[in-house]
């Protein structure tokens, strides 16, 4: 694209936009030792609502992705992201460090960078990504049927 496309230009504007609603989510409260957290990190801390309300702000994001074109595989991977830190941050004390260093807001904000300056590698990379977290998800559940059915049949051999 030219220089002065409006297009171009539009884009340019949305991600500095995103770029400032990430760092606001992940990265605007300074910590003793040089550590930074986000107001994602201390909405999570409301418990049983705050790592929802988080998701539903990280999903502005991920709209403003799909409305700049972003493709369906990176799409899906700031999907995950998002998903990976609202399910582990809703655990107690642990989910909420995990929260806070893992800043799926940025993470995704740098999906999209990486996918407006190299689509078809983005594309390529996510696709990746997506395929090894369904698998990952894919063995998860498997893992959750097959512990209570084995403890069953453990304790009907007893008998």
């Amino acid at each position: 694209m030219e220089p002065n496309n409006p297009r171009r230009t539009d884009s340019s504007e949305r991600l500095r936009r995103l770029r400032s609603i990430a760092w606001v989510l992940d990265n605007s409260i300074p910590l003793p030792g040089g550590l930074r957290v986000g107001l994602d990190a201390i909405i999570g801390l409301v418990p049983g609502i705050g790592d929802a309300i988080g998701a539903v702000i990280s999903a502005y994001l991920i709209n403003e992705a799909r409305s700049m074109g972003a493709s369906r595989s990176v799409l899906l991977r700031m999907t995950g992201n998002v998903l990976i830190e609202t399910f582990i941050g809703a655990i107690p004390f642990a989910g909420d460090l995990f929260d806070a260093a893992y800043k799926s807001n940025t993470r995704n904000l740098a999906l999209l960078e990486r996918y407006e300056l190299d689509p078809v590698g983005s594309r390529r990379s996510s696709r990746w990504f997506v395929l090894g977290f369904a698998l990952m998800m894919i063995l998860l559940v498997a893992v959750v049927i097959a512990v209570p059915v084995l403890i069953i049949m453990a304790i009907v051999q007893l008998f």
